[in-house]
């Protein structure tokens, strides 16, 4: 059984996809690439890519406590980068969701990212 996981304190979809997905194998968690939209106006929080990182950690934390979890259930992330030279700016608004023990994550560069924002992030969490 799969629950669809949606909550409007952090922004809808804007495409054919769930916020996040709870399956029942002890439960596991899979959050949808998380961009830096304000939930009630749906408009892009940020021009750097360090403010809108601040945005998706906040609209992710809603999605994971959503689902019944937190930060620290997170177990793998993936960060999409429109522009690697934004890895350290990034990286620091990110280190301070993951204090101790933080998840496995993958970071790549990618060519564009929906509503040309400059970072979207993924992430799966376990219960």
């Amino acid at each position: 059984m799969r629950e669809v996981i949606k909550t409007d304190k952090a922004p809808a979809a804007v495409g054919p996809y769930s916020q996040a997905i709870k399956v029942p194998c002890g439960t596991v968690v899979f959050l949808s690439g998380v961009i830096a939209l304000d939930p009630e106006t749906m408009k892009i929080v940020g021009e750097t890519a360090a403010e809108q990182c601040a945005q998706i950690m906040k609209n992710m934390g809603e999605v994971l406590k959503a689902s019944g979890v937190d930060f620290s259930n997170v177990v793998k992330t993936t960060i999409f980068l429109a522009d690697m030279d934004d890895f350290a700016s990034v990286n620091e608004v990110y280190a301070a969701h993951f204090e101790s023990d933080p998840p496995a994550r993958s970071t790549v560069q990618v060519a564009r990212l929906p509503l040309d924002v400059r970072v979207e992030i993924e992430a799966v969490a376990f219960l």
